[in-house]
């Protein structure tokens, strides 16, 4: 099936498998009443999103009992194909010890110098997803033909 923009709709079992594939996410939440963007490493957890964050960063503020939102893409741009996956649900900080030492075992990756130790879980209310695939038409520029000069009289 293709949206109105003739991108293919993924099904919800496609949209799962490729956000176990992808490492790299980002997490979209409100900071001072605007939206804000944060690449984040992330584990899928069962029906939900697993991330680590610092205890006084502004994700693990903002991430309190919110409705946030979750993307993770590979596009092609060379080749024009790509997909993105978007997930969308309430963010809750893992408080239970029992929980905390479960999802220790994920592999969750951080960059950040400072070791991540507050897990964020964003349970999977609503998952979307599209692809862009290749047109079977030649995306190449057509030619047109340089114009003549007209010449003589009417």
């Amino acid at each position: 099936m293709f949206d109105s923009k003739g991108l293919e709709v993924l099904p919800p079992t496609e949209c799962l498998r490729l956000l176990g594939e992808a490492p790299i996410g980002r997490i979209v939440f409100t900071e001072q009443a605007l939206p804000a963007v944060q690449p984040v490493h992330y584990a899928l957890d069962g029906d939900s999103v697993v991330i680590r964050t610092t205890v006084g960063s502004k994700l693990a503020a903002a991430a309190r009992n919110s409705i946030v939102a979750f993307e993770v893409d590979q596009i092609d741009a060379g080749h024009q194909v790509g997909w993105s996956v978007t997930v969308v649900g309430h963010a809750e900080m893992v408080t239970e010890a029992r929980e905390i030492d479960r999802l220790s075992g994920l592999s969750l990756q951080s960059w950040s110098p400072t070791e991540p130790t507050h897990f964020i879980r964003v349970r999977m209310e609503m998952v979307r997803g599209r692809r862009l695939v290749p047109s079977t038409a030649t995306r190449e520029p057509t030619q047109v033909p340089a114009q003549k000069p007209a010449t003589g009289t009417a």
